[in-house]
């Protein structure tokens, strides 16, 4: 322990060590290395130069910016105020002071010497007013009367309050200033005149408007006075930072020939790095994105012994890399947010991506000014972007949960992870990355093109072409169950292809979680049908609020219509009570994977547990089980509702006997009869009340692949009223997880709902999905019980061929018991693949189980719940066990004594033969002291 204790202070001062040095590095390179400096140097441009000739990429956008630019400069040749005036300023007024009313802008006022910046509009970037183009944009508009913009409904131009207006002022302002540092970028290119005098007017007015402008005053002293930025309502909005530091780089040297006066500029890059520093939040995405922010700020300028207030190049890296304050937290520090286990970030998957993508792009400016290595000094950034595979669904794109919407993981995250590679000379790892990212190009879901300046300056010239499939070979980085318990998702994988089947399961944990219970997406036939509804127009609109953050927009159980909690910063994960296999390790078993979760509905104090299993079909279209349970703890009067949405044009119920289901209109599921505002969002809605099984099939048509079924047996219960309605359509929904014909319809929606507690009686349905032409994998699903024993669910699935039955039991713990005919199960979880014959096992599953007996076997834990899986082979069986058991399997009619042989990472470590059970000598043992990756029966 003590030696522990000394490495990790060991560790503790390498890494102070090494920030140390960086800041010595940056320091000499500031006083030995002119600009410009955070994307190039002089002493680089002669091979950036020459790169020109050979890469088209770039070639394409460095003559992209020169003709987008030319159509601009001929109208400042026209007329040289043509772009300035442009700009968003208080022209006429030149307020100094502006005043917020929470997230909406109020008014400004005061005076100043020259025309001030104007403050952004609002927070909300969802707005009914489209933003005009530039060729558009009334010059040196100020108006009492607001901006004159059109209604993108009516089509008419309206004078707005700026707060109405979504991001339309600051935006502007953005894209002017982007082809300022366009321009800025190409004069130090060419050297050509004309660019820099296009790009200096517009600059240093826009630079002189924010020295003389005041940070936002909140009236209403709300959380916004802590987030404001100088030009935006958001620190982390705050883009145009990066193209004034890129135009200030560019053209340091043009300014300083032409003797500019740049004290006014460094003055504003000071006052927005103190901004950035002061205001934010310092424990989720914003402090990563504020830091970058002042990574540029702090490498663009000089010493801090260049300023009387000592603000310079260290002051900002330090407070960037090593000091927290209150709200912004050093990258030293903020790098221990990381799982350091899984390396998964606390956010769901759109935002955790976006933040990889953030500090690679800190690191990789680091790196430029410091040559350091700084991905090899900070691992964890590496490594997450790495652990993101795991939130893939076979089709290559990202699990939906939360605020995410379906999207490729960015190619920019692995592109910075290849050039720093090739930097480094890390082979190896160069071409599993860059072979990957050669794959994407070659199958038409990436365009290797440069869009930026970090793309321009920092990507490999060409990626390796010449490899081999092991060097691409991405199925390391995901494994059969992925759990990340600081987001509270559990992924499920199985088969490959279009026969990869994919359950996440999800809590609501972390940052930009949504209220949900436990919710459920399901990949199958190529798509997310199960879809999760994703975010609504902005996190401040009512649609949002209402419906897609809320229960039921999502794939989960309601109580009583009123289950609920906070969204965005939500602290309700599950529990994950059972799991096989474990999080990230890969069984000789492959048949199936499951996964057992709890959860505690706050709002109606009551408990919830969902068990979701993908198990292999004898075909190779794999099927879900999903048994939710849901009860109040006070009992009594008690409603439950499972939703569930899935992609398609129609949804069809049938009873048993394949007859079509009659329902009727209903003004049911409405707030106007107790439940939340979300039920308001459900259309179309019809219902019928049926105690029997039934089968639900939604139906997806696309014109560019065969009819799309998921098929849905679902069991039983007394006066079970069933809804078919129409939800919303999903905005997580990509092209990639959708067929276009329904990316913007709604989305087609079962509901069962009993008015009695749902755990005894839990809801259980066997999702199976199909396409056109090929064969369903299941003939069959019936369902059952055993009165005596109220916990346990019995599911039997009678595969295509007809012979083949999976029978799965299922108890509420492991501590529950059922017995029956012969059959014993003390545990959770028992799943047996019968065929021919119920004497013949083709293999056993248990998990969570404390003692098994049936068709002759009976398998005892040593004291503590095990999984076990039996398969059988041509001479026998291969078994596996993660803890100590006693096997008692029946006595084979023909062959030699049974032996067993042991396998340790592929090796063999024991083999014995098995003795007569003495108590009954029908039955040989075999006790296995320890849990074994594989063993091998044989007779």
């Amino acid at each position: 322990m003590n030696l522990r204790k000394a490495m990790k202070q060991v560790k503790g001062k390498e890494m102070w060590f090494t920030i140390c040095m960086v800041w010595v590095s940056v320091m000499a390179m500031a006083q030995t290395t002119a600009h410009p400096r955070i994307y190039v140097t002089d002493q680089e441009r002669a091979v950036f130069v020459k790169s020109l000739e050979s890469v088209e990429w770039k070639k394409e956008l460095v003559n992209a910016k020169k003709e987008r630019l030319a159509k601009y400069i001929s109208y400042c040749e026209k007329d040289p105020e043509w772009l300035v005036s442009r700009l968003q300023m208080n022209w006429n007024t030149k307020h100094d002071k502006v005043f917020l009313k929470g997230g909406d802008f109020s008014h400004s006022k005061g005076k100043a010497p020259v025309p001030t910046v104007r403050y952004s509009g609002t927070r909300d970037w969802a707005t009914d007013y489209e933003r005009p183009k530039l060729e558009e944009v009334q010059p040196y508009l100020d108006d009492p009367r607001g901006l004159y913009l059109r209604h993108k409904e009516s089509g008419k131009m309206e004078w707005v309050h700026p707060s109405r207006s979504g991001f339309a002022i600051d935006k502007i302002n953005e894209q002017i200033m982007e082809l300022v540092a366009d321009a800025a970028f190409l004069y130090w290119l060419t050297g050509e005149q004309k660019y820099a005098d296009f790009a200096a007017p517009v600059f240093f007015t826009y630079m002189e408007g924010m020295y003389y402008r005041d940070a936002p005053i909140d009236l209403e002293k709300s959380e916004q006075a802590n987030i404001s930025g100088l030009a935006t309502f958001e620190v982390i909005h705050e883009g145009i930072v990066v193209s004034l530091v890129t135009t200030y780089d560019f053209l340091y040297h043009y300014f300083k020939a032409n003797k500019k006066d740049l004290d006014t500029s460094v003055a504003v890059f000071q006052k927005w790095g103190d901004q950035i520093i002061k205001k934010g939040i310092p424990d989720n995405n914003w402090n990563l994105f504020q830091a970058r922010f002042l990574t540029y700020i702090g490498l663009v300028l000089e010493g801090n012994q260049n300023y009387k207030n000592g603000k310079g190049q260290e002051y900002f890296l330090d407070h960037t890399f090593n000091i927290s304050t209150d709200r912004q937290i050093a990258i030293k520090e903020s790098l221990l947010v990381y799982d350091q286990e899984n390396a998964m970030w606390p956010e769901c998957a759109s935002y955790s991506v976006h933040v990889i993508t953030t500090f690679l792009r800190i690191f990789t400016l680091l790196d430029h000014a410091t040559n350091a290595n700084e991905f090899a000094n900070f691992p964890i950034v590496e490594r997450a972007a790495l652990a993101s595979f795991q939130y893939l669904f076979p089709s290559g794109y990202t699990v939906g949960f939360g605020d995410s919407h379906h999207k490729m993981l960015p190619p920019e995250n692995f592109e910075l992870l290849v050039a720093n590679y090739r930097k480094y000379g890390q082979v190896e790892k160069e071409k599993l990355i860059s072979g990957l990212l050669s794959e994407m190009v070659n199958e038409g879901v990436y365009d290797r093109r440069a869009k930026d300046f970090f793309e321009l300056f920092f990507y490999t010239d060409h990626l390796i072409e010449n490899h081999s499939r092991e060097d691409v070979n991405t199925d390391k980085l995901v494994s059969p169950t992925f759990y990340a318990p600081n987001v509270s998702m559990l992924n499920q994988r199985m088969g490959k292809g279009e026969n990869a089947v994919m359950a996440s399961i999800v809590g609501s944990f972390g940052n930009h979680a949504h209220a949900n219970g436990i919710s459920l997406e399901l990949y199958a036939n190529n798509y997310v049908l199960g879809t999760d509804m994703g975010r609504g127009p902005s996190y401040w609109h009512d649609d949002h609020r209402n419906f897609y953050s809320r229960f039921p927009a999502h794939n989960t159980v309601v109580v009583d219509g009123q289950s609920d909690y906070a969204a965005m910063r939500t602290y309700f994960p599950f529990k994950l009570e059972n799991v096989f296999p474990k999080s990230g390790e890969r069984p000789s078993f492959d048949k199936v994977t499951f996964s057992n979760v709890s959860f505690v509905e706050p709002k109606t104090v009551s408990d919830q547990q969902r068990f979701t299993a993908v198990i292999a079909s004898n075909s190779k279209k794999p099927y879900v089980i999903d048994v939710f349970r849901s009860k109040k703890q006070k009992g009594g009067r008690q409603k439950h509702e499972y939703i569930y949405h899935n992609l398609g044009q129609s949804l069809e119920l049938f009873d048993v006997k394949n007859n079509p289901l009659k329902t009727r209109p209903t003004d049911e599921l409405s707030s106007s009869k107790g439940d939340l505002k979300g039920y308001d969002y459900f259309t179309d809605k019809t219902k019928t009340i049926n105690s029997d099984d039934i089968r639900a099939i939604f139906t997806l048509k696309s014109s560019e692949s065969p009819d799309n079924f998921m098929k849905l047996w679902v069991k039983g219960s007394e006066n079970q009223t069933l809804y078919k309605v129409n939800s919303p359509k999903s905005n997580a929904l990509s092209e990639g997880t959708a067929p276009k014909e329904v990316l913007e319809k709604p989305i087609p929606t079962l509901i069962l709902k009993r008015d009695e507690a749902a755990w005894e009686h839990p809801f259980a349905v066997i999702f199976n999905p199909f396409m056109e032409g090929e064969a369903n994998p299941i003939a069959n699903v019936s369902f059952s019980s055993v009165p005596e024993y109220p916990n346990t669910q019995i599911i039997d699935v009678l595969l295509n061929d007809k012979i083949t039955l999976d029978r799965t039991v299922l108890n509420a713990s492991e501590s529950d018991v059922v017995s029956k005919d012969g059959f014993y199960q003390k545990g959770l979880l028992s799943i047996l693949r019968l065929t021919h014959n119920e004497a013949d096992i083709e293999f056993m599953f248990l998990s969570g189980m404390e003692k098994f007996e049936s068709h002759g076997w009976d398998i005892v834990s040593s004291g503590r719940p095990f999984s076990f899986t039996l398969e059988k082979t041509a001479n026998g069986y291969a078994v596996s066990n993660d803890k100590p058991i006693t096997i008692n399997m029946p006595l084979p009619k023909e062959g030699s004594q049974p032996e067993i042989q042991l396998y340790e990472d592929g090796k063999l470590v024991a083999s014995r033969k098995g003795t007569t059970n003495r108590n009954n000598s029908g039955q040989v043992v075999f006790k296995l002291s320890k849990g074994y990756d594989k063993g091998l029966i044989t007779y």
